[in-house]
């Protein structure tokens, strides 16, 4: 009983000192910086983003690493090979790490499992998921409604509808970032304790439900597919494919 405690005890300190390296402003946009970048950030890349000196980026983003929130590795700069190239760099990447702060303590996690396995219980396995795809779609929908009758949108094409629901998502704990293929790809999963536990339901209920908002704006030629990627949502939005594209990669949603 005692090694449990102690074990928690540790686990709380760790996130607690990961809070608190966020209380320095600086350290806290450099954080967001390496979050939003959907790639490897390099001490150079941040000292010039941010405005400031190379040694002093590099302080800071080490700090960070010390915190659990990032994590680093090696490599040459993009567009650099062979003799000549170079050192390799210092590269930062967001750490695993997840921080939930509620005082007291709130459990909505034990909820949403309990929610979930009453929908998993139900003997019609058909009919358990479309209800649930539905309302989520429905959800999505609504709030999507509200933000175009609070902005006064008419219906929005391929890039405004991308950069709306890249504000939507970043406020509701999605962490959106531009992909190289066009698409706008998710870095976090607000849902990811659920999805662990029912993948198959969850991963399909949060792609209805963010292209319940994207239907909400008025916007038909985005589509969100299931693109299971290590580490990040696997939901991706992107411009609609031709017509008898699956919307899935057909992967498997085990996370």
């Amino acid at each position: 009983m005692g090694a449990g405690v102690s074990m928690v005890s540790m686990e709380d300190a760790g996130k607690t000192a990961a809070i608190a390296a966020l209380a320095d402003p600086l350290r806290s946009r450099l954080f967001e910086l390496v979050r939003g970048a959907g790639r490897p950030v390099s001490r150079d890349q941040a000292a010039e983003a941010t405005g400031i000196s190379r040694s002093l980026a590099a302080f800071h983003l080490d700090k960070l690493v010390e915190r659990g929130l990032l994590t680093h590795s090696y490599a040459r700069p993009s567009g650099r090979s062979g003799p000549g190239a170079g050192r390799p760099s210092k590269m930062y990447v967001p750490s695993d790490l997840e921080i939930e702060v509620s005082i007291p303590e709130r459990r909505y996690d034990v909820i949403g499992k309990l929610l979930v396995d009453s929908i998993l219980a139900q003997s019609d396995e058909a009919d358990r998921s479309d209800v649930a795809y539905e309302v989520a779609a429905q959800e999505g929908h609504r709030l999507g409604e509200e933000i175009r009758a609070e902005q006064r949108m008419r219906p929005p094409g391929t890039e405004r509808a991308l950069a709306t629901a890249t504000d939507i998502l970043r406020d509701r704990g999605y962490e959106p970032y531009p992909a190289d293929d066009g698409a706008l790809r998710l870095r976090s999963c607000p849902f990811h304790a659920l999805a662990r536990h029912a993948p198959e339901l969850v991963c399909r209920m949060n792609r209805s439900f963010i292209e319940g908002i994207v239907r909400g704006i008025g916007n038909q030629s985005l589509e969100a597919a299931l693109e299971p990627t290590p580490g990040e949502c696997c939901v991706v939005l992107r411009p609609r494919r031709n017509e008898g594209t699956s919307r899935s990669t057909g992967k498997s949603l085990s996370l």
